[in-house]
């Protein structure tokens, strides 16, 4: 019997989720609540819900943190010299145009924010692929592809939410997983070289002036480029790319390492960044308010699939 309401509550969430019925926060905390009372577990639900949130709070940590620091690091520009420099060795060459698109998109999914992942890398590439008389339909899919293999890293969404759910840590999930990302990643590479390749001999090699697209990391004194909005430059911190790019490195070979836990990484990672790029308590007030709205929507979900997770267990 409680094997059939286990399920049965997996299947409901799922198709209350699937069909749009619900949001994944209700359903996850909803559904499990309405199947523990059937279950006759009601004085005891408190205590399950409880042990769940438990296992889940230190993958809710690391996942906010995370969230935080990447927010902050593109802040600061710490990926603009690498993005820009890409732009520029593109050239009028369309396989180039195709195979950065999907590095681009694999880079800013490094935060784990999904939206985030396709506002940039649609603002900077589309401009650029629409000038060229590229296929649109090129950037949508190698985007799509490289987002989804990076969106597997600890503190992505899917990850976290299954090990969740699973009440693991993600480490335990993500290292045994880093070959297997590893030539995916490669895979969709060489996917975005061969859909490159094709437009290449559709088009041809465009003028080199076509290579200038209209993106938000060409020179200001472009007249048809918009430059940075003025709030966006003034959070650059050019002058510490190296200080925030030594930092990144040794947080991502911390992780690998498993120096600490990850939460506690993240958690000391974003402390460091915050004081080093803004000082001042106002400058760090409105960073975490920017990108507090992102963390707290992915925090909530974890949350309610530990809710989940502890009823079901």
């Amino acid at each position: 019997m409680l094997s059939f309401l286990g399920y049965g509550m997996i299947v409901t969430f799922m198709a209350l989720i699937m069909t749009k019925r619900l949001s994944p926060l209700v359903a996850m905390t909803t559904v499990p609540i309405i199947f523990a009372l059937i279950a006759g577990f009601g004085p005891d639900m408190g205590d399950m819900m409880i042990e769940g949130l438990r296992k889940v709070a230190p993958t809710a940590i690391m996942v906010m943190f995370a969230i935080l620091y990447f927010g902050l690091m593109f802040d600061t520009g710490l990926f603009d010299p690498i993005i820009k420099k890409f732009i520029q060795l593109i050239g009028g060459d369309p396989m180039k145009a195709v195979v950065f698109a999907a590095l681009l998109a694999g880079l800013v999914s490094l935060d784990g924010d999904g939206s985030t992942t396709y506002m940039i890398t649609v603002t900077a590439m589309l401009p650029l692929f629409k000038r060229m008389r590229l296929d649109p339909l090129a950037l949508t899919c190698v985007v799509i592809l490289a987002a989804s293999v990076t969106n597997l890293l600890p503190w992505g969404g899917p990850l976290a939410r299954a090990a969740a759910s699973l009440q693991v840590e993600t480490s335990e999930l993500f290292l045994p997983l880093i070959p297997t990302l590893i030539i995916s990643f490669l895979g969709v590479m060489l996917l975005a070289w061969f859909i490159g390749t094709r437009e290449r001999q559709r088009l041809g090699r465009l003028p080199q002036s076509l290579g200038a697209a209209a993106t938000v990391f060409d020179d200001a004194d472009n007249e048809a480029t918009p430059s940075l909005s003025e709030e966006n430059a003034e959070l650059r911190r050019p002058k510490l790319f190296w200080l925030n790019a030594v930092l990144t490195i040794a947080l991502m070979a911390g992780l690998v390492m498993e120096v600490l836990p990850l939460a506690i990484l993240f958690m000391v990672a974003f402390s460091i960044a915050l004081v080093i790029n803004y000082p001042h308590m106002q400058d760090q007030r409105r960073r975490i308010s920017a990108h507090a709205p992102t963390a707290l929507n992915q925090i909530a979900i974890f949350l309610a699939a530990g809710i989940l997770a502890g009823i079901l267990s």
